[in-house]
């Protein structure tokens, strides 16, 4: 890590800044060697993030204490009056907070921190961290059926990213405190610092052997410190006994697993796709589309608790699935809280609410483990013993969250933390092998990196392949021109008009939005001059998926020297390559790895 020969001025001053000597901090870490300096700062970002993410914890519990545990306690009417007061108020603050200051605070915070951590080189505006922590502890604490683990990520990510430009880490240099942050704010969050590591490493840097392993390793294990003497080192989920599984529970495992990771399917596609429809929703300002989230799920969490009692669909919805888990609760009920917590969190984090989808999906997950355990027991005429059961549950939780998010390691490892249980890892690698090979075949994307291409974020432009072999199985629309010039109007009006504005050699033609061939600009001439119909060239196509390495002899070998991108077989076109985009890019791809 290059370091300047001085301490450069801290940042603006803020309330961080202020109550913590930072730069009492920067001097200390600026007498230490060359490799001391690194470390101190990695424990100062895991100390600083771990506390965040308990704070932000906190917050949220007393939020949700004070308001909807409290009043779970009146009478029916009284509840629903007290509860969607305090649903109004508090989404309404965050929807103003989001559309007024951040809206990069929305929603998860993970895919939002992955991008600032490669094209921003690891730097977040304060803003952002402050919003993302009053807006996360209303909304979740408030009722909203999001989680925290996602903003705790954010949140402690951003704010050692913060603190190391307030100790005079130079703007370029900050990916290792935001790596470190996020890392130490999951192990808090979760207390799960092994799972920590493994998310950070496979979804935020997607490199389980980078670098910057060691700094993230230390800065869980701060974040784990934190927790344990904060909150205490107990597992997030206490269980029954649970024995080792048996033959039934390997046979239902990939049951389960694969029912879990089509729930998991189900779920991304329906909360992105509501929150791609709410993004052109014109007649309803950005600010207060997370209220009509939120009443949606406060309509369905008062539907539930007033025929059940409980109150899981509020709010992070731990306590539920802890007592589905430690005590088991029938497979009807386990059902009727799966759909009920599938269409609140659709709701809420497709309207533009504050808050993550771990939580959710463990819920979804564990629920629909109860479900078929319960269903395959009674079926069996109760011959599936409760540990096995509890079994089944458990790999749902790890197969739903592993669905969602890509990252079966983590799915394994924050299962298995969480609950302190060895004797289930068999068994949730088995389902996490299931549930990857159904999520990757209905989708090509996990949950984040498809949020962000729907942003128009696409971070295999962003991120540099590790080598040559790795840039070649880039897919195309890493080098391709994706706002290509077409030729639409062939009349020689339109020609004159194309080759007049533009100054290109060729132009794919299309006719009502499908290719229909290359036009080049010495037809164009000519049918300008002559009037008539000019000539197309045939087009060299290639479809979405196809890899750089595809699309590169069939450059060289067209007549056109140029490939066009179209969106399905047969389809319009929405890109291009020329042979003179595939030379620059390799060019600047050996250079990149020749200063590496």
């Amino acid at each position: 890590m290059s370091t300047p020969a001085r301490p450069p001025s801290p940042q603006r001053p803020s309330l961080f800044a202020r109550t913590v000597n930072v730069d009492g901090l920067a001097r200390l870490a600026h007498r230490l060697p060359g490799r001391g300096r690194p470390v101190f700062l990695t424990c100062v970002y895991g100390l600083a993030a771990g506390l965040a993410a308990v704070a932000f914890q906190k917050g949220i519990d007393v939020v949700f204490h004070v308001g909807i545990l409290a009043f779970s306690h009146l009478r029916p009417g009284a509840f629903v009056a007290a509860t969607l007061a305090v649903t109004v108020s508090t989404s309404l603050v965050v929807g103003w907070l989001l559309s007024a200051y951040a809206p990069q605070a929305a929603g998860s915070g993970i895919p939002q921190l992955k991008l600032a951590f490669w094209k921003d080189f690891g730097v977040v505006p304060l803003r952002i961290v402050w919003v993302k922590y009053v807006a996360g502890v209303l909304s979740i604490g408030g009722g909203c059926s999001l989680g925290r683990e996602g903003p705790s990520v954010q949140i402690a990510g951003g704010l050692a990213a913060n603190l190391a430009g307030w100790l005079g880490e130079a703007a370029q240099n900050r990916r290792l405190a935001a790596a470190a942050g996020a890392a130490a704010g999951l192990a808090a969050a979760f207390n799960t610092p092994l799972a920590a590591v493994t998310f950070v490493l496979e979804e935020i840097i997607a490199d389980l052997n980078s670098p910057l392993l060691g700094g993230v390793l230390l800065a869980s294990v701060i974040g784990a410190f934190v927790v344990h003497g904060l909150v205490g080192p107990q597992p997030a989920f206490s269980l029954a006994v649970v024995q080792a599984p048996g033959w039934r529970v390997y046979a239902l495992t990939p049951l389960v697993a694969a029912a879990a990771a089509l729930v998991g399917v189900l779920f991304q596609r329906s909360a992105l796709g509501l929150r791609a429809a709410a993004g052109r929703l014109r007649a309803v300002p950005a600010w207060a589309r997370p209220c009509l989230g939120s009443l949606a799920a406060w309509g369905i969490g008062c539907a539930i608790f007033l025929t059940t009692g409980r109150l899981g669909i509020f709010g992070l919805g731990y306590e539920d699935l802890s007592d589905a888990l430690a005590h088991g609760v029938g497979w009807r009920l386990a059902a009727l809280l799966l759909g009920a917590k599938f269409l609140a969190t659709v709701a809420c984090y497709g309207m533009g609410g504050c808050g993550g989808i771990f939580s959710p999906t463990l819920f979804l997950g564990g629920m629909c483990g109860v479900l078929l355990a319960g269903a395959a027991a009674a079926a069996n005429g109760g011959h599936l013993r409760d540990a096995d059961q509890l079994t089944l549950a458990v790999v749902g939780m790890s197969a739903c969250l592993g669905a969602v998010v890509r990252a079966p390691v983590t799915g394994i490892l924050i299962v298995f933390e969480m609950t302190h249980e060895f004797s289930l890892v068999p068994a949730l690698m088995l389902g996490a092998l299931v549930s990857q090979t159904i999520s990757r075949r209905f989708d090509r994307h996990g949950f984040y990196e498809a949020l962000l291409h729907q942003d128009g974020h696409h971070l295999e432009r962003v991120i540099p392949p590790r080598d040559l072999r790795g840039w070649q199985q880039l897919r195309v629309s890493a080098i391709a021109n994706l706002n290509p010039v077409l030729a639409a109007d062939l009349s020689p009006a339109g020609l004159r008009r194309l080759i007049e504005a533009q100054p290109y050699a060729r132009f794919p033609a299309a006719r009502e939005g499908a290719l229909t061939g290359v036009l080049t600009r010495a037809e164009a001439a000519a049918a300008v001059t002559t009037g008539r119909a000019p000539v197309l060239e045939t087009a060299v196509t290639c479809l979405p998926h196809e890899t750089i390495a595809d699309i590169q002899a069939r450059i060289i070998e067209s007549s056109s020297l140029m490939i066009v991108l179209l969106d399905q077989p047969a389809g319009r076109p929405i890109g291009l390559v020329t042979l003179h985009d595939l030379l620059r890019a390799q060019a600047a791809m050996s250079k990149t790895l020749a200063g590496t």
